[in-house]
């Protein structure tokens, strides 16, 4: 959970420029596909500094495609943790409103992949070698059954997600749950999982660092439940948005370096005991007051291979209201200093590919166009953003804060997003389907 900011957030310039590059390149929707000349990579990258960037898709090597691999081939929702905010007085303009929408489509079962997809695959990482990874936490803060919520997703939104994210936190269920194995194999429709896991509720970050009986057993049994039940490589992340609860006191045990010590100790013990196939996430809650803890908090490159990050636009005027850009690269007066979640993992990390591991839209009757025009600047603007091989919605009819994320809060909502995720951007070939 964000804390209520107090100080205002300067967003206006981000948004503005944003704004200007995409009328500049004239990036144009035609029923529903955009039209663009230019391959992802050719772009370049306008938020990073200096020449060039380390990290490159191409450099991944392709996992086996269809019929090459040897790998064989109801859990609840996220029950907390979701990024909110009260409103606080900002600069920022909000998306650019279009006029025209397609009416929202039917309810009839999704294609598995829009036509033209499948050229980009993904390597031993999970990145992308072209594209961005498409998926969903669907059904969030809700008692409905994870396979429930994503088949019903999938229907309204007409297509299949490419990454299903799966919440645990405790020393009790084991995981991926069958469930969830399930959702990763269904015939025809192959998803990648996004386990999140978080520490038992009375076990410090130190205590787990130093070895602490139960979590080592635990992740012992977890280890040998991977080994027999999955071999396919999913992605992992551990303690995500662990900045919220960091007590900066010595002696805490819940330090931003003991956070550090912790994820790797977690990474380092299912490693050892022969969990080869965790793709881990490193998840920050994009919130600006908490990145001063950022690099206390890194383990290190070696248990890292994504840089994660959770983050959430307003319908309403005030704080996190803007475009893409804004919710990327959100800055602050209380840290002028700091370049945005985006700007800063490119050039503090600039090895390591990004995921959008939560994003949302919070609906507001109010503003009821905002989504629709929201979800239209993220297909202009996405590919200003090249070092995000993944984005992951966060779907839910009320977070903590009774705030509503839900795609088809209004059908112009629905019909935007329907578009949205048909975009050639946004097919990758994961390599099982």
């Amino acid at each position: 959970m964000i804390r209520r900011p107090r100080f205002l957030y300067l967003t206006g310039l981000t948004t503005a420029f944003a704004l200007s590059v995409t009328t500049t390149l004239a990036w144009a929707w035609t029923g529903g596909v955009q039209q663009i000349g230019l391959p992802f990579e050719a772009l370049g990258d306008p938020t990073v500094a200096g020449p060039g960037v380390a990290w490159s898709p191409a450099a991944e090597p392709v996992l086996p495609g269809p019929g090459e691999s040897t790998m064989p081939g109801t859990t609840r929702a996220r029950t907390g943790g979701a990024a909110g905010a009260a409103a606080a007085p900002a600069t920022s303009r909000g998306p650019r409103t279009k006029a025209g929408t397609s009416a929202a489509a039917g309810t009839g079962a999704p294609a598995p992949r829009p036509a033209g997809g499948g050229s980009c695959r993904v390597g031993a990482k999970l990145v992308p070698t072209c594209g961005v990874l498409w998926g969903v936490a669907p059904g969030a803060f809700t008692d409905v059954p994870g396979a429930t919520a994503l088949a019903s997703f999938e229907r309204k939104t007409g297509r299949h997600q490419d990454i299903y994210h799966a919440y645990h936190q405790g020393i009790v269920q084991l995981f991926p749950t069958p469930a969830e194995i399930a959702i990763a194999r269904q015939p025809g429709r192959e998803r990648l999982l996004l386990i999140n896991w978080k520490k038992p509720y009375k076990t410090s970050w130190a205590q787990i660092a130093k070895g602490d009986r139960a979590t080592d057993a635990f992740l012992d049994r977890l280890a040998a439940h991977i080994k027999a039940t999955f071999p396919e490589r999913f992605y992992f992340t551990v303690h995500h948005e662990g900045e919220d609860n960091v007590r900066p006191r010595a002696g805490s045990g819940y330090t931003a370096k003991d956070y550090a010590a912790m994820y790797r100790h977690v990474v380092q013990r299912l490693r050892a005991h022969g969990v080869t196939n965790l793709v881990t996430v490193l998840v920050h809650m994009a919130y600006v007051p908490h990145t001063t803890w950022f690099d206390d908090m890194y383990p290190g490159d070696d248990v890292v291979d994504w840089i994660g990050m959770d983050s959430y636009s307003y319908s309403d005027p005030g704080y996190g209201h803007g475009d893409l850009t804004e919710m990327l690269n959100r800055q602050s007066s209380a840290r002028p200093t700091w370049p945005g979640f985006y700007a800063w993992a490119t050039r503090k990390h600039p090895s390591k590919p990004l995921m959008v591991a939560e994003w949302g839209v919070w609906a507001s009757s109010r503003n009821p166009g905002y989504q629709a025009a929201f979800f239209r600047e993220v297909g202009m603007q996405i590919r200003r953003f090249p070092r995000i091989r993944a984005m992951v919605y966060f779907e839910t009819p009320h977070n903590q804060d009774k705030r509503d994320s839900r795609v088809d809060a209004n059908p112009s909502a629905l019909a935007a997003y329907r578009q949205l995720g048909q975009l050639p951007v946004f097919q990758v070939n994961t390599g099982r389907s």
